[in-house]
């Protein structure tokens, strides 16, 4: 049964791929209570490529958030296994952390730009149920060298 969440997701021509395993010792998601914490999500395109580099020095705004919107996507899979393949049981995206690999000089108004690639879309995937509170911040490093990782929180009906 398709619902208006997979509807738009169709619209915007986003198909969630899989959610994919942990790397090391912790796990996807942990629901606890009506709260899901979704673990850091990585830019990883559909296609399972890994969008790496620093801002600043390999990648531009507009590259970034692509890398963020990447993250954003691998997210959503995570709500949906977490929602046994319901998105509607999304009540509303709490909060989103957002790590940017970039160069200490370039860590201005950029970093919180480049998050909003996945800001932007939860917004357009969920309407007002994805406005956020949300950090981002700037790394010199992430694991295995990707551009962006995001975490999440969100509340289930």
């Amino acid at each position: 049964m398709t619902n208006q969440i997979e509807i738009r997701l169709a619209e915007l021509g986003i198909k969630l791929a899989e959610p994919s395993a942990p790397v090391a010792n912790y796990v996807s998601f942990v629901r606890s209570g009506n709260q899901v914490y979704i673990a850091g999500q990585t830019s990883v395109s559909s296609d399972g490529a890994m969008l790496t580099g620093r801002v600043g020095q390999d990648l531009d705004l507009e590259t970034g958030q692509l890398a963020a919107r990447y993250c954003g996507i691998r997210l959503i899979s995570q709500m949906k296994a977490a929602c046994d393949g319901d998105l509607s049981r999304i009540k509303r995206v709490v909060k989103l952390g957002g790590f940017v690999c970039a160069m200490p000089e370039s860590s201005g108004p950029l970093i919180p730009q480049i998050i909003n690639g996945c800001s932007d879309l939860m917004v357009d995937v969920f309407g007002d149920v994805g406005r956020h509170a949300r950090f981002a911040v700037g790394s010199p490093s992430l694991p295995r060298d990707a551009a962006v990782e995001i975490d999440a929180i969100v509340e289930l009906h």
